[in-house]
C-alpha cells in the first residue's frame, strides 16, 4: 500500500490530516479510475457514514469530488459499513464508500471504496487512486455542462432494505429472548432499531443518542462496561455491542462475562455445522486468535485456519479456501454466505440463533472452549529492524528456551507492525505468570538488539 491507503482504508484527524481538500481529491480520482475500469461509463457510488461531526464535511467534499469527475452518487445517510457494502449490489452501483473511523474517538474519521460487488477496492484499484491524488496520473479534466454528475438521497428505504436483508435468513423463535444492544452512539443506531423491529425479542437499547461527538465513548465493542452494568442489571439474555461503524461485534453473556471474537466464532462456527452450513468444516480466525479456539474446534471436527492480521486478509483466505465463516478476536466477523465484509448487527443474530439452537444459556454455549492465558508487549525498534529478529541467532536460543518452558502448551507469535516502530511479542500458554515473565524478557532482548 502506500501513502494514504492503510489497511482500512485512508485516516486521521478530520480537518487537519483528513481533510475536506484530500475528500475532494479522493473522490474527483476514486471516480476518474473507476470510469475507466468500467470504460469510460460514469460511476454510480453509494455514500454513507458514521455519526461523526466530522461526517457532513467529508461526505459533501467527497461528494463534490465525484460529481466533478461525472459520477453520480446516491447519499445514504448513517448507515453501518456492512450496510453500505450490501446496498452498492443492491442498488446495482459501481462502487461504495463509508465515512467512518470504526472505533477510534470522534475527532478521528476516514474514507474506504468497496467495489461493486461489495468487497473492499483492490490494492492495485486503490495504488491507482493514489497516484492521481498525490502524483498528478491522469487526474482528470472536470467535466463541464450535462456530463456533471448529480445526488439522490437514499431516506429511510435505505435503512429497511438492510434490516430486510439481515432478518430475511433468521427463523427461530426470539419470544423469550431478552436482548440488549449498545450502537456506541454510531452507525448501527437506526438500522439496530430497524432490525429490533423485525424480531420478537425484548430488546433494550444504549449507547444509542448520537450527538457528533459521543461516538465510542464510553459503550460500544471497545468498552463494554455500560453494557456488562446493564444486561447483569435488567436480567437479560444477552448483550451485543458494536463498534462505531457496526462492523464488529463482541457480545456480554447473561453473567456478564465478554463474549469475544474467538468465543463467538466458537459458538456459531458449532451451531453451523450441526445445520450443515459451514463448508468444508473449516472456520477462518488470525495468527491472533487464542490457541484454545483451534483446540476446542478440533474437538468438534472443525479445522482452523489463521490468516494475518486484519479481516481483509481473513477474508482473502476464506475465498481461497471456500471458507464461508470467518473473524477476528476483535469481533470482525465473516459470514461470507450473507455478507462480504464483517457485520457486527448479522453476527449478533447469528449468536442468539446459535445460543437459542443450543437449548440453554449463553455462559453455557462456549463451555467447551477453553480460553489459554495470553499476553502481548512491545519492543521498540528502528525501522530497518523490524524483522531482523527472524535471522538472529540469539532471539533463536531464548525462543527455543519458552518452548522447551511451555511444554508443548503454548505458542510464541512475533511479528513487525504495520504502521509503526515495533515488534510485538506475544505469547500464550497454561501458566500466566510465565508467559507474561517470558514474553517481558523475550520483548526486552529484541529492544536492546534492534531498538
Amino acid at each position: 500500500m502506500g501513502n494514504l491507503f492503510g489497511t482500512d482504508g485512508v485516516r486521521g484527524v478530520a480537518n487537519v490530516e483528513l481533510t475536506p481538500e484530500l475528500a475532494y481529491a479522493l473522490g474527483k480520482a476514486g471516480a476518474s479510475v473507476l470510469s475507466d475500469e468500467s470504460h469510460d461509463k460514469p460511476p454510480l457510488v453509494v455514500i454513507g457514514k458514521d455519526t461523526r461531526v466530522s461526517g457532513d464535511m467529508l461526505e459533501s467534499a467527497l461528494a463534490a469530488g465525484i460529481l466533478a469527475a461525472g459520477g453520480d452518487v446516491i447519499r445514504a445517510g448513517v448507515m453501518p459499513t456492512p450496510a453500505v457494502a450490501f446496498l452498492v449490489k443492491d442498488m446495482g452501483a459501481d462502487c461504495g464508500v463509508v465515512i467512518s473511523a470504526s472505533h477510534n474517538p470522534f475527532e478521528y474519521n476516514g474514507i474506504k471504496f468497496f467495489n461493486s460487488e461489495g468487497f473492499k477496492l483492490d490494492d492495485s484499484v486503490q495504488d491507482r487512486i493514489e497516484d492521481v491524488v498525490l502524483n498528478g496520473v491522469r487526474a482528470g479534466a472536470a467535466v463541464t455542462g450535462a456530463a456533471i454528475g448529480r445526488v439522490r438521497d437514499c431516506g429511510e428505504d435505505a435503512v429497511r432494505r438492510y434490516a430486510g436483508h439481515l432478518t430475511g435468513s433468521i427463523t427461530c423463535d426470539m419470544s423469550k429472548m431478552k436482548i440488549v444492544m449498545d450502537c456506541a452512539n454510531g452507525a448501527a443506531c437506526a438500522a439496530a432499531k430497524a432490525v429490533a423491529d423485525d424480531l420478537n425479542a425484548t430488546v433494550m437499547f444504549i449507547g444509542s443518542e448520537p450527538n457528533g461527538t459521543n461516538i465510542n465513548e464510553g459503550c460500544g465493542s471497545t468498552n463494554p462496561g455500560m453494557l456488562r452494568a446493564t444486561v447483569i442489571a435488567t436480567g437479560a439474555d444477552l448483550g451485543l455491542a458494536f463498534d462505531g461503524d457496526a462492523d464488529r461485534l463482541i457480545a456480554v453473556d447473561e453473567t456478564g462475562n465478554i463474549l469475544d471474537g474467538d468465543r463467538i466464532m466458537y459458538i456459531c462456527a458449532k451451531h453451523m455445522k450441526q445445520k450443515g452450513e459451514l463448508a468444508g468444516d473449516r472456520v477462518t480466525a488470525t495468527v491472533m486468535s487464542n490457541i484454545g479456539l483451534g483446540l476446542a474446534l478440533e474437538q468438534e471436527g472443525i479445522t482452523l485456519d489463521r490468516a494475518d492480521v486484519g479481516d481483509r486478509y481473513v477474508l482473502e483466505m476464506m475465498r481461497e479456501t471456500g471458507s464461508v465463516f470467518g473473524g477476528e478476536q476483535s469481533g470482525h466477523l465473516i459470514f461470507l454466505d450473507r455478507n462480504t465484509t464483517g457485520d457486527g448487527l448479522f453476527a449478533g443474530l447469528r449468536l442468539i440463533e446459535a445460543v437459542i439452537a443450543s437449548g440453554g444459556k449463553a455462559s453455557e454455549a462456549s463451555a467447551g472452549l477453553t480460553i489459554y492465558p495470553q499476553t502481548l508487549k512491545n519492543a521498540a525498534v528502528k525501522n530497518e529492524h523490524k524483522t531482523s529478529f527472524r535471522s538472529d541467532p540469539e532471539i533463536a536460543i531464548a525462543i527455543e528456551k519458552i518452548e522447551r518452558l511451555m511444554q508443548g502448551e503454548g505458542r510464541i507469535l512475533i511479528r513487525p507492525s504495520g504502521t509503526e516502530p515495533l515488534v510485538r511479542v506475544m505469547l500464550e500458554g497454561a501458566d500466566a505468570e510465565m508467559i507474561e515473565r517470558e514474553a517481558e524478557i523475550l520483548a526486552e532482548l529484541i529492544e536492546k538488539k534492534f531498538g
